[in-house]
């Protein structure tokens, strides 16, 4: 996750100060992971979840190329998953087994800071063994190598990182600018989605009323969730979603969207009409990270997939596919191999005049997540 200009005459943070600056604050008192017997060594066996399309596909010999290299390179055999959607529904699927020690049938999960901030404060995350990782120790970049809430990167590895914005279908609907409007613009009643991720659509929401995701009151979030439950309330937002957005954009069924960054990219290939805009209130920012439940019983090879995704050449093949911010340093140089024009595309390598129009949604103790979540749900009707 990144750091963008605190408000309009804020300070402007080099690109080093917007990575380091991300993450939650650490919750006091939780217990490290516990270990589950590791079978990796008689158990050439890992389950992977993630999000869709988050990962290299190849259309012709329907496979993931950069999975059947691990698959190959360490006789390991991988069960892939995309059954994330949503970082709360997921939580809500898996929490019970978690918080009684259960093994959840997980190896590896992919989860967005904020998520991974709460599993590491639960103490629902296993211990990652730094000398499986040597990859990721020589080419995790260097600003992403202390978030507050995983000072050491103890139990996390960055996936990806991304931007959240708006897209919108240019054929069906005419230029759109702002957040503005997605909540008021007439001819978008009932064409509209937004995000079920609260701190990606509340923080928007935030910017669109003049206010810092990164440093606001709780009467600034009321009103703000006073905003939205307005526009819903009118009828404007169709629904609230995760990555579904993405095949109703492209299918008509919507002509603009809450969206994130890679998705878009993504989603031109198949209809160029598509666009993504940094609204002009200003974007939100967000990394997902590699964790290892507790009970996991394959934890080395875990351990050894996220190596091999740290070497660059594998990262910029991955790079190449979701079009996220890869956190692997070299990755641009291998881009260039693949396709210069991926390696310079701002969406992927962001320079700091695009960082600098990203916000960051404020770490939150406890009681402000479960306070502004509960406000949230009672809105989108989760």
């Amino acid at each position: 996750m990144f750091l963008r200009t605190a408000g309009a005459g804020g300070l402007a943070l080099g690109t080093a100060a917007l990575l380091a600056a991300c993450g939650t604050p650490a919750r006091q008192g939780a217990q490290p992971g516990a270990a589950a017997e590791d079978l990796s060594d008689t158990e050439k066996l890992l389950n992977f979840s993630n999000w869709p399309l988050y990962i290299d596909y190849d259309d012709a010999e329907e496979g993931r190329p950069s999975l059947e290299a691990f698959e190959d390179a360490t006789g390991i055999t991988v069960t892939y998953t995309e059954e994330i959607n949503d970082n709360a529904e997921f939580f809500g699927k898996v929490q019970n087994q978690l918080s009684n020690g259960q093994a959840t049938g997980r190896d590896v999960v992919i989860l967005t800071d904020w998520m991974a901030a709460r599993l590491v404060g639960l103490g629902w995350l296993q211990e990652l063994d730094k000398a499986n990782l040597p990859n990721v120790e020589a080419n995790l970049l260097d600003n992403l190598r202390s978030p507050s809430w995983d000072t050491d990167r103890s139990y996390s590895v960055p996936w990806q990182s991304g931007m959240t914005g708006i897209a919108y279908n240019a054929a069906a609907i005419g230029e759109i600018r702002s957040m503005e409007d997605l909540l008021t613009k007439p001819e978008l009643k009932g064409r509209v989605t937004f995000l079920s991720e609260m701190q990606d659509a509340m923080g928007l929401i935030l910017l669109n009323m003049g206010k810092n995701p990164g440093d606001f009151t709780d009467a600034d979030f009321e009103a703000a969730i006073d905003r939205l439950q307005g526009a819903v309330d009118a009828g404007q937002i169709r629904s609230f979603t995760g990555n579904d957005y993405a095949q109703d954009l492209v299918q008509g069924n919507i002509v603009a969207a809450m969206a994130w960054s890679g998705d878009v990219i993504q989603l031109q290939f198949e209809n160029p009409d598509i666009k993504f805009i940094a609204p002009e209130e200003g974007l939100m920012l967000w990394s997902d990270n590699m964790l290892v439940p507790t009970g996991a019983a394959h934890k080395k090879n875990a351990e050894a997939l996220m190596n091999h995704y740290y070497d660059p050449a594998i990262a910029a093949q991955v790079a190449a596919w979701v079009n996220y911010i890869s956190p692997v340093a070299g990755a641009r140089e291998e881009m260039e191999k693949i396709d210069p024009a991926l390696a310079e595309n701002p969406l992927i390598f962001p320079d700091e005049d695009f960082l600098a129009q990203t916000n960051l949604f404020k770490g939150m103790t406890e009681e402000e997540e479960r306070k502004y979540n509960e406000l949230f749900q009672q809105v989108i009707g989760a």
